[in-house]
């Protein structure tokens, strides 16, 4: 007689005892050829044993579950849920409010029924049918079962993502390997109050530089915080001894960090910072140090970080700007305690830093190719140790930035750095790029400033990249194209014009430079780019936002896929899934449509456009998080692809080479983007041509 099998998922975390309990409250379930599972049933948890049963709604199919002796590809048993109800991912998510007519969407959002799923067999099928109730009580106390079986996809992309690194020990690492695999995840993940903070000395600005070192002698550090008063010299503050690093690297994201910008004497996050660096710098400037203030040395601006951010924050903000010591900053504003780095590294264990500073001292472009190759292996180092996808494209990110730092640097003279800012677009500005595919990136000239061996200089940087293993864009949006690399203010006038026209090429390169963010030279005209398409967008055909969003559904519906995965079975090519079109594309065009619609401009990454669209209520938070950690599971699942092919384009999976919570996860991630892509048809109203 079937039974369930506990060394499997998700029953193989459940106690002895409530391995006995849910025995008790589970039945062997027949069900023939195309008979549908009654409504009394759809109380239940079900394991297919045997044969296949289908999924729809409102007669519309959406997944398949299958037997695992249905074929020898299948690894294990497919399960449900029959009380999983669809508005958990549609009326339930929230609906995407319109900038002009919120009241309809709300309206349309409002009017959707609540139906439950239908389940039919699509052969005679044995099931194993658990009590719902039973697996309640169980799921109440055993805190991994109730994670493996929510309703909620980031709770069940965490069991997911535990699930992995545990594999780690079934393909041999080993004990000891597998718990560092947990450790480095969880370490990542831990508040940045997990590290020993530095103690907290402030002085006024107004203080003697001998004062300071007093205070910094006696306490043991090399540095000292600095309360600012109103009317501090803060301007000296932006030099190379700064906690913000005076180098042209890559911008924060929205969300990283916190910078200071005016005075407000409430909040600790004014507080600037004085290091024995600057007391030598005074010395060296032969400055008396009892009659010299504090402020005159001091760096003001500083960044700063949340107390309950996560350490990865802290090293990706570190490594991005170069910068040695973060404040951290309470809820209320208060600073609590200093993260300085070696601390931080010492805790972790981690080596990105090491390969920042390689890049950073690359001296010739052979000594930068062996930087770039490291950043390779730290991508599979960080791959298998289970760290998640996120932490780990943001800093390929900033590493990335770094090395085209570093290699305009070492082409262009510092005239053309000083009147010029390079930008990178598309996975790579959003953050969101993993391995090295092609180059999307552009220069952004003065107005007014030329220099004549400007085109050599970005057909050497191009090619360069490329010979670095960064592929060259096939639409040729590189600034080796005059189009991709003009003066500020006939770039302006080319956005203007793509606003107008309604050339389908000209929305491609709107969500290039919608995507922009800012690699070296002048910020400031990056800046200006974001201001101006603010303005060509406001004055731009209200229509022209449909045409723009109905690219997120170009590529059509997957959820065929899964009817055609059991007779073609045997034919792995046929039933790949494309990762991109089913998944990514979908999900961060519609996101990058939305932030489009609602001015959301000065971000490129979509998890910080997520972040402003729950700001300005078009999503909820809940929601928000749905479809960001959705896309990082497609990304996840692209990388582990591309890494055991050894191919860097590759972006197609086999559903059957997956286990049954991989499959489980996959359907729910397909899911989501359906029912996001149905949102924005709706929104947008696309049905109407």
């Amino acid at each position: 007689m079937p039974h369930l099998d506990f060394a499997q998922p998700p029953f193989d975390v459940l106690s002895l005892a409530e391995r006995q309990s849910l025995k008790k409250h589970t039945q062997v379930r027949y069900l023939a050829a195309d008979e549908m599972l009654p409504t009394t049933n759809l109380n239940c948890f079900f394991v297919v044993i045997k044969g296949q049963v289908e999924q729809t709604l409102n007669a519309e199919f959406v997944a398949n579950y299958l037997g695992g002796n249905h074929t020898d590809h299948i690894q294990s048993n497919d399960w449900f849920d029959s009380r999983r109800r669809p508005e958990a991912l549609l009326t339930d998510t929230p609906s995407i409010t319109s900038a002009s007519n919120p009241a309809a969407d709300s309206d349309f959002n409002n009017s959707q029924s609540s139906p439950h799923y239908q389940y039919r067999a699509g052969e005679d099928t044995l099931l194993l049918q658990v009590d719902g109730a039973a697996i309640d009580r169980i799921s109440a106390q055993n805190h991994l079962i109730r994670q493996l079986l929510s309703d909620k996809l980031p709770e069940r992309l965490k069991a997911l993502q535990q699930r992995r690194s545990a594999q780690g020990q079934a393909l041999g690492l080993g004990t000891t390997s597998y718990t560092a695999q947990q450790e480095v995840q969880q370490i990542m993940l831990q508040p940045v109050t997990d590290v020993t903070l530095l103690p907290i000395h402030i002085i006024d600005a107004e203080q003697s530089l001998y004062q300071a070192a007093q205070i910094m002698t006696k306490a043991g550090l090399k540095h000292v915080l600095v309360r600012p008063t109103e009317h501090s010299e803060t301007a000296a503050s932006f030099d190379a001894h700064s906690n913000i690093s005076s180098s042209t690297t890559a911008s924060t994201n929205a969300s990283d960090v916190s910078a200071s910008t005016t005075f407000d004497s409430r909040s600790d996050r004014t507080l600037g910072i004085l290091t024995d660096t600057d007391i030598c710098r005074a010395v060296s400037d032969q400055r008396d140090p009892a009659n010299t203030a504090c402020q005159h040395y001091a760096s003001f601006n500083l960044r700063t970080i949340d107390a309950d951010h996560e350490i990865g924050d802290a090293l990706l903000t570190m490594t991005r700007y170069r910068i040695h010591r973060l404040p951290v900053i309470d809820d209320e504003g208060k600073a609590i305690g200093v993260l300085g780095q070696s601390d931080m590294l010492a805790h972790i264990g981690h080596h990105s830093q090491l390969i920042s500073i390689q890049i950073e001292q690359a001296k010739d472009l052979a000594s930068l190719d062996t930087a770039v190759e490291l950043i390779g292996r730290y991508i599979r180092a960080q791959q298998q140790n289970g760290v998640k996808i996120g932490i780990v494209s943001r800093m390929v990110q900033t590493l990335n930035a770094q090395v085209f730092t570093k290699l305009w640097q070492l082409i262009v003279p510092e005239e053309v750095m000083k009147n010029s800012c390079v930008i990178v677009m598309g996975s790579e500005g959003r953050g969101e790029q993993i391995m090295r595919t092609d180059q999307d990136n552009a220069l952004i000239i003065r107005d007014g400033y030329s220099h004549e061996r400007l085109a050599e200089f970005a057909e050497t940087f191009n090619n360069q990249l490329a010979d670095f293993g960064y592929p060259l864009c096939n639409g040729n949006i590189m600034m080796t194209n005059p189009m991709w690399r003009q003066q500020l203010k006939p770039f302006k006038a080319q956005i203007s014009l793509w606003f107008k026209n309604t050339d389908p090429i000209h929305s491609i390169y709107l969500s290039a430079i919608l995507d922009g963010e800012y690699v070296c030279g002048d910020e400031s005209l990056l800046t200006q780019i974001r201001k101006h398409l603010k303005f060509a967008h406001q004055h731009s055909d209200p229509m022209l936002i449909r045409q723009f969003a109905r690219a997120a559904l170009q590529f059509g519906e997957v959820n065929q896929w899964w009817q055609k995965l059991v007779p073609l079975l045997g034919k792995p090519k046929a039933n790949n899934i494309d990762l991109k079109k089913a998944g990514i594309f979908p999900l961060v065009h519609g996101i990058r449509a939305l932030a489009l619609e609602h001015d959301i401009l000065e971000v490129p990454s979509t998890k910080n456009r997520l972040k402003l669209l729950v700001n300005a209520r078009t999503l909820t938070q809940e929601r928000a998080d749905t479809l960001n950690e959705a896309l990082e599971f497609f990304m996840a699942q692209r990388l582990s692809v591309a890494l055991m092919n050894k191919d860097k384009y590759a972006h197609q999976i086999d559903p059957t080479t997956l286990s049954a919570l991989e499959r489980d996860v996959l359907k729910e991630c397909l899911a989501v983007v359906k029912s996001f892509k149905t949102q924005l048809r709706q929104h947008y109203q696309l049905d109407l041509g």
